[in-house]
């Protein structure tokens, strides 16, 4: 296991990202293509700053990124817009001063961890689920949602809250996640506003 985490590690420096993390949003992007040219994208949880660098570079200068955390990304992309301060305290009449809408939420938020499995666990899932609530108020129909969690218990029940809200969602497990972290990665595209037609996904489709 030290092998692959000094792996992406010497990687991410290599290759002047501030974080390894960045190798599972590039995985789960250069396999679906949900980040496209122009997009407009909230970034949550985005110190030190590796997701929002690369999400910059997909969407290019036409698109825009908005990153959020409490703590301040290292470097900050010409195209992207940072907002210190908690996921929490984020409106989102707050984010449609900056756009009337979004293409693309992230979240790479995790909670401080306890060693304390379960409690560790219902603090990811808060975490999900706040970022889950503001994917709903900005998305654009059709949009897409992309969310680190923590398997647990009450998993199985923020996946279908997901899945009442996309056309599709998967749960991805990335290779560069270690085998045995309890993360896993939620991937929803195609946001619709009606809820009508149910994703056919299953929670136990777990893959990259």
């Amino acid at each position: 296991m030290k092998e692959i985490k000094d792996f992406y590690f010497r990687r991410a420096k290599k290759e002047g990202y501030q974080a390894r993390s960045v190798y599972k949003l590039k995985e789960v992007q250069e396999k679906y293509g949900f980040l496209t040219s122009g997009q407009m994208v909230v970034d949550l949880g985005a110190s030190p700053g590796s997701w929002t660098k690369y999400a910059a570079q997909v969407i290019g200068e036409r698109g825009r990124i908005v990153a959020i955390d409490l703590d301040s990304p290292l470097t900050l992309p010409a195209n992207a817009i940072f907002l210190k301060t908690d996921a929490f305290d984020v409106e989102i009449s707050d984010l449609r001063k900056i756009a009337p809408a979004f293409d693309v939420v992230l979240s790479d938020m995790a909670p401080r961890t306890s060693g304390v499995k379960d409690m560790d666990h219902l603090r990811s899932i808060s975490l999900a689920e706040r970022a889950l609530d503001l994917a709903l108020g900005v998305l654009n129909t059709g949009g897409a949602f992309f969310c680190k969690v923590f398997q647990g218990r009450d998993f199985p029940g923020f996946f279908e809250g997901c899945r009442r809200h996309f056309r599709s969602a998967k749960v991805i497990k990335p290779r560069s996640s270690r085998p045995e972290s309890v993360e896993v990665f939620v991937l929803c595209m195609g946001f619709r506003a009606d809820h009508e037609d149910r994703s056919t996904e299953s929670i136990s489709d777990i893959r990259i």
